[in-house]
């Protein structure tokens, strides 16, 4: 910017967007002076390098806030969890299903977490079950990111939304 620019000659662009030519970076600078605006570089790596005049703080100002535009936009995608048991009665595997509808409807990915007690462990075999019975469920809007896997007393997996 301004003093800063170490080329001899520059490709200038002045405030309206029109070439002004090659020169040097003194004239450059002054036209710069004339127009109450800043000289900055914009394309360094040319064989000119391209200078426009302009203000830099507004210019600054309104890339600043196009990152807080973009910023607000993205969507992270959060790992919401939803813990059954391996005995889970129809009415709560629907209630657990509709929430996890909503979940894939906002984006977010949904651990399953089957929780085994006493001697539920001898029955790993029901929660496997459970898991493939929420896998073919949501076959159709959610994929499998981790297949189901055990960890002590408890068995999970993690689905994304398609």
């Amino acid at each position: 910017m301004n003093q800063d620019i170490i080329a001899e000659r520059v490709l200038l662009i002045d405030e309206k967007g029109e070439k002004q030519g090659v020169m040097p970076v003194d004239a450059a600078l002054e036209a710069a002076r004339e127009a109450g605006l800043d000289l900055v570089e914009v394309a360094p790596e040319a064989k000119y390098p391209v200078c426009k005049i302009l203000d830099y703080g507004k210019m600054r100002f309104q890339a600043q806030k196009k990152r807080s535009e973009a910023k607000k936009k993205q969507k992270t995608a959060d790992l919401k969890e939803i813990k059954m048991r391996p005995n889970i009665d129809v009415h709560d595997y629907d209630v657990k299903v509709r929430a996890m509808t909503r979940f894939f409807g906002q984006g977010d990915k949904v651990k399953v977490t089957i929780r085994f007690k006493g001697r539920e462990m001898a029955h790993q075999d029901r929660g496997a079950n459970l898991l493939e019975r929420v896998r073919a469920d949501f076959e159709d809007i959610a994929k499998v990111e981790f297949e189901p896997k055990t960890e002590g007393r408890l068995m999970m997996m993690v689905l994304a939304p398609k």
